[in-house]
């Protein structure tokens, strides 16, 4: 489901756009066809030579699937470009038509790639065994090491410090999962950690996938969890399910409970050695157990059940009232009517397809609050307790069904949580959840609720009100795709999911409801891939459907589903974007810098065969980007120009293999690079640079004090003096001129102040405090920019229902003025600023309305004169707008997801009104 509370934000975009992943068009077929086939043939993927699908085959692969298999592929190399060596066999999938999918993953070095599965779908037995398609992600030309340079505790405590908020480190640990390839070019070797705490806005849990480049001791990759919890340490937790038939004597009985609604219903329950009963289901092969949490807290349930919680227990076998308030009686029956929906109608013999025990915790709350949710965390289903709005969660069978789909999804495809693929994970949860209510109920496809997901759980209200989302809701890719940035939704997983959903939901309707749920089920288990877009989707389904002997009248109607919602190769180009694209898919989400007609960013090569390293280019011309940082296999970026050199940061092992973070400078035409700061124990942030001046704050490690340095006329840098008790954050540099925000304590207040500092005169010779005269009414000062021969910055107040100001200070600390007034209807919540010496851009972030996110909605951009007047849409393009950086004049390039990606993209002027 939906999670109602605020999700944290994400550090990484969408993954497509953080490995730089894209599917390339199916070559066309030779010569045309009165009656073309639906199913291509071939899909050839890009930044590989490994083909993304091949379909149409009939070759001989005697013997041991596994084995046929990686033979049939070393058979071909110049087909499939694999070495079978870094493949190594994760499951088997066996249909009831006698087809078998073997799924690899595949391993560089001993270490697994993050969503590098191959399929060869073979049908026969024994020496009538063929292959008779081959498809999945395996990523050619990985040359990463496999040695970290950065020690563990070092990996760890950037973990956790990429929570950025210090509320959320209290107390957060981070679980390490091992090493990673991340594919992409040549990889990056990576250590995945789960950090966990509490989110301090929402009091909520706080779990967030964390990558680091375990190379150069940067984050990679960092995206919200799924769920609030994963299972521990990845083994599997003991349960009552489990242990249940391990009791001596204990014995498969029948009895009654209540359930949510006061009914009597049958129950099939376990009869204990004492002559007890409990909520243990014995009667199938996968067991199914359902606790009751009482009202604890569902942190209490993280990983494991605690000991003390044992299925839902009753001396007789008629169950007591509790055991439908709770919740328990609808989620025992529900977890049965899922496992059956899966057994007897797809053939799979539970979630893990292995039969093994179905877990369900009840009546959970937050912190003794109500918890209006349901989760799959790996292991477990748990269902909030609803509160006085809702119902328990356990009540809703799609519900139920939509997360225990999450089970098996983590079990087959294990579709990556971020933009599209999150988004199939979700749309294939939402089909398998309302197809399973809609067969046990014996609904027609034509009830207008049949495809509304969670429409039971309110306690008041209109179904449609109530439902969390509907699958006929006719959304397309080029009408109605969110371009949500990575601090939405996680790039859109819920958000756009309705549009790949609402196909299935379409095949559903048109075909016979029993193949249109064996061949989106046969797509999950035998053809999709972590990392797979919708195209991906649209061409898994199709090729599932050949597989499954479909007709071509079938297949067109199949392929005629995802046409009308606009899932075609290509679809993102047809978004009518009203900015000109500089990069496209761009790997990394660190910000760009530009000045005077040039633009750097932090970017792997055009290509993706490099290393992610630092590139410019032009914002005015059209002109390939060029890279300017050394080739030494470290991590550069975080840069910052003034037109004609750049300065950044560059962190890794130095040649003799020593980790640091270095600060470099070089020229944008080229010419030797130059050093200026070098350590292992202090962390270098902040960098500016303005002609032979160069600025950046340094922190130390251990003591956590900042202190600015600069590097003036190209002299090594020295450390300006700083007050004790105080610190620096947004630095800026510009034609002689130091800025930055001072803060520091007085009594029990935290002081802001922005600062001008003049390089020649070697002195402060302006600070602002921000509020009232004595500087302590918690308002604050950021994003400092100077700008125009003045410093401008935000101030944001304490009270975070106000809105911020944009204000300008001259250098000499003669005067302050509004740019933007925190009065004015334009004025946003929170912001950052970048400006030229005529206009300052700034970010509205984004903010959900009452009906849900819509693209309006998303961050966008706003520009308006350095003195003042009425802001302008900088851009109508309709996704997220983030990171601006200023050029010259009205022209400002920025990071947006409008199409689905993260490209840089510029305008040379405002849009006006959109």
């Amino acid at each position: 489901m939906h999670h109602r509370s605020r999700a944290p934000k994400v550090l990484g975009v969408g993954i497509t756009a953080v490995l730089g992943l894209v599917l390339a068009a199916p070559p066309a077929l030779a010569g045309p066809a009165a009656d073309p086939d639906p199913v291509p043939g071939l899909v050839s993927g890009q930044d590989t030579a490994a083909p993304q699908l091949v379909t149409g085959l009939a070759e001989p692969a005697p013997g041991d699937p596994a084995a046929a298999a990686l033979a049939h592929l070393a058979a071909h190399p110049d087909r499939y470009r694999i070495d079978p060596g870094q493949l190594a066999e994760i499951g088997a999938e066996r249909t009831a038509d006698g087809r078998r999918t073997v799924r690899f993953q595949q391993y560089h070095g001993g270490i697994p790639v993050l969503g590098a599965q191959y399929l060869v779908h073979l049908t026969g037995e024994g020496a009538e065994q063929r292959v008779e398609s081959v498809g999945g992600k395996y990523f050619t030309g990985l040359t990463a090491p496999t040695t970290p340079a950065v020690p563990a505790g070092t990996l760890r405590n950037l973990a956790l410090g990429s929570l950025t908020d210090r509320r959320a480190r209290a107390g957060a640990t981070a679980e390490d999962h091992g090493q990673v390839i991340l594919p992409g070019g040549t990889g990056r070797l990576a250590q995945h950690f789960t950090l966990r705490g509490t989110d301090p806005d929402t009091g909520g849990p706080l779990v967030r996938e964390v990558y680091l480049d375990a190379t150069a001791g940067a984050i990679a990759l960092a995206h919200d969890a799924r769920t609030p919890y994963t299972a521990g340490d990845g083994t599997t937790a003991p349960t009552a399910a489990a242990t249940a038939r391990a009791e001596a004597g204990a014995e498969p009985a029948t009895g009654t409970a209540p359930d949510a609604f006061g009914r009597s219903v049958k129950v099939n329950i376990g009869r204990l050695p004492d002559g007890s009963y409990q909520l243990t289901d014995l009667t199938r092969p996968a067991s199914i157990a359902t606790h009751d949490a009482a009202g604890r807290d569902y942190n209490d349930f993280r990983g494991g059940i605690p000991a003390d919680s044992l299925p839902a227990r009753s001396p007789g076998p008629d169950f007591p009232a509790s055991t439908g308030s709770s919740g328990a009686t609808d989620a025992h029956l529900n977890a049965a009517a899922v496992y059956d929906f899966y057994r007897d109608r797809l053939g799979r013999d539970g979630l893990d397809g292995k039969g093994g025990p179905i877990t369900s915790v009840v009546n959970v709350t937050n912190g003794g609050a109500p918890f209006p949710n349901a989760f799959w965390d790996g292991k477990k289903m748990v269902y909030g307790d609803g509160g006085t709005t809702y119902h328990p969660f356990s009540v809703a069978l799609d519900v139920a069904g939509h997360e225990m789909t999450h089970g098996v999804i983590e079990h087959t495809a294990d579709l990556v949580y971020v933009g599209q693929p999150g988004a199939m994970n979700e749309a294939l949860a939402d089909y398998f959840g309302n197809a399973v209510e809609v067969t046990a109920r014996g609904m027609s496809m034509s009830d207008p609720k049949a495809a509304l997901l969670g429409e039971s759980l309110c306690r008041t209200g209109t179904p449609e009100d109530c439902a969390q989302r509907r699958l006929d809701d006719r959304r397309t890719t080029v009408d109605d795709y969110l371009g949500a940035g990575g601090g939405v939704d996680n790039g859109g997983v819920h958000l756009n999911s309705t549009i790949i959903g609402g196909a299935l939901w379409d095949i559903r309707r048109t075909l016979d409801p029993l193949t249109a749920d064996r061949l989106v089920y046969r797509a999950l288990a035998d053809y999709l891939t972590p990392l797979d877009d919708f195209v991906d989707g649209r061409n898994a389904v199709l090729a599932a459907g050949r597989s499954l002997k479909l007709t071509r009248d079938q297949l067109r109607t199949v392929a005629a589903a995802f046409d009308a919602h606009g899932i075609r190769a290509g679809w993102e180009n047809r978004l009518g974007l009203d900015s000109r694209t500089l990069l496209r898919d761009a790997s990394t989400p660190v910000a760009p810098a530009a000045a005077n007609g040039r633009w750097v960013m932090t970017n792997s090569d055009p290509a993706g065969k490099t290393p992610t390293a630092l590139y410019t280019g032009s914002t005015t011309a059209p002109d390939a980007p060029t890279r300017i940082s050394p080739e030494d296999g470290r991590l550069h970026g975080w840069a910052a120009t003034d037109g004609r050199s750049a300065a950044w940061l560059a962190i890794g092992p130095d040649a003799q293999g020593a980790w640091g973070m270095e600060v470099l400078t070089r020229p944008l035409s080229g010419g030797p690079v130059r050093s200026l700061f070098r350590s292992s124990t202090q962390q270098p942030s902040d960098v500016q640079i303005s002609g032979d001046d160069v600025a950046y704050k340094v922190t130390d490690f251990a003591t956590g004090r900042s202190r600015l340095h600069l590097s003036h006329n190209g002299a090594p840098a020295v450390e300006l003096p700083l007050p004790d008790g105080h610190d620096l954050s947004g630095v800026t540099l510009k034609d002689g001129v130091l800025g930055w925000s001072e803060t520091w304590t007085v009594g029990e207040k935290r002081v802001s102040a922005p600062t001008v500092y003049s390089i020649a005169a070697g002195k402060v010779t302006a600070q602002y405090l921000v509020g009232d005269p004595s500087g302590s009414t918690g308002t604050e000062a950021t994003s400092t920019v100077l700008a125009g021969g003045r410093l401008l910055w935000v101030e944001t107040p304490g009270d975070r229902t106000k809105r911020s100001s944009i204000r300008s200070g001259a250098l000499d600390g003669s005067g302050v003025t509004d740019v933007l007034s925190g009065t004015s209807p334009y004025a946003p919540s929170w912001t950052t600023i970048t400006a030229s010496d005529r206009a300052v851009t700034f970010a509205a972030p984004g903010s959900k309305p009452a009906g849900g996110w819509t693209n309006a909605a998303l961050p966008k951009l706003w520009q308006l004169p350095l003195t003042g007047g009425t802001p302008e849409r900088l851009s109508c393009n309709r996704g997220g707008q983030e990171k601006a950086a200023a050029d010259q004049g009205t022209r400002v390039i920025w990071l947006d997801a409008t199409a689905g990606r993260t490209d840089l993209v510029v305008r040379n002027r405002p849009a006006g009104s959109c």
